[in-house]
């Protein structure tokens, strides 16, 4: 018998906007989709614990995780897990104010012109990055320097 706990049934990600103001569900799901087709592959799934929605590329066992989406009752987040590492020309991430060790996002609120085609570039660029490996990822830092 496997002491391993059984997966829990997927949450989908539309249940889990449905708590949202219709606002902020709204740009969750713009963002979803920029996600969506910079990375056509990418595997999309609630992580509750985290209280988002992630995306991994399919390249390992479990997976890459790379980007996610994340709302809060005021805002949305589209995050980088490597976002430090990133190429980001127009200055888009956020995160280093908060000393996130490699984490970067950026964030809208209601009202807010979301420039999908920018975002689907450091979509692309978060997806390369990612499937770098550690050393790749520390070399770019090095290289900038």
């Amino acid at each position: 018998m496997s002491s391993r706990r059984p997966a829990a049934d997927p949450i989908p990600p539309e249940a889990f906007l449905a708590g949202y103001p219709d606002d902020i569900r709204a740009m969750a799901e713009i963002l979803r989709g920029v996600v969506r087709r910079a990375v056509p592959d990418a595997v999309e799934r609630v992580r509750s614990g985290w209280r988002l929605i992630g995306f991994d590329l399919p390249l390992r066992r479990h997976g890459v995780y790379f980007a996610y989406v994340a709302p809060e009752p005021v805002h949305v987040h589209l995050g980088f897990e490597h976002g430090v590492f990133m190429a980001d020309p127009e200055r888009r991430l956020e995160g280093a104010h908060l000393h996130l060790r490699k984490v970067r996002f950026t964030t809208f609120r209601p009202g807010d012109a979301i420039p999908e085609a920018a975002l689907e570039g450091l979509v692309r660029e978060a997806a390369r990055v990612a499937a770098m490996s550690r050393a790749a990822r520390v070399a770019l830092v090095l290289d900038r320097d």
